[in-house]
């Protein structure tokens, strides 16, 4: 079985489950709910990803590899994920 979000930069088997996991099944869902919510979606889960998911689902949108995004772009992706959640706080 082909898996579209598989077909992307960055996003293997276990990260295309996780995403499945939460509704998250083609590139076109994946673009409509962006990378900080796609992976909020993935913790909220429960599942145990650390901040390079996050990246590397940007790169994905971006086809770039991950770690080939900017600093100044993986802080401005952090400071997105810290607003959304104090404001969940709140």
């Amino acid at each position: 079985m082909s898996d579209e979000l598989q077909s992307l930069k960055n996003l293997g088997k276990t990260s295309a489950q996780w995403l499945h996991a939460v509704g998250i099944h083609s590139v076109t869902d994946l673009r409509r709910i962006g990378a900080v919510n796609a992976y909020r979606a993935v913790l909220a889960r429960g599942f145990r990803a650390s901040r390079v998911l996050l990246y590397a689902i940007e790169g994905a949108l971006l086809d770039v590899h991950w770690n080939q995004l900017p600093r100044a772009h993986k802080e401005a992706l952090n400071d997105q994920l810290n607003a959304l959640a104090s404001r969940n706080k709140s």
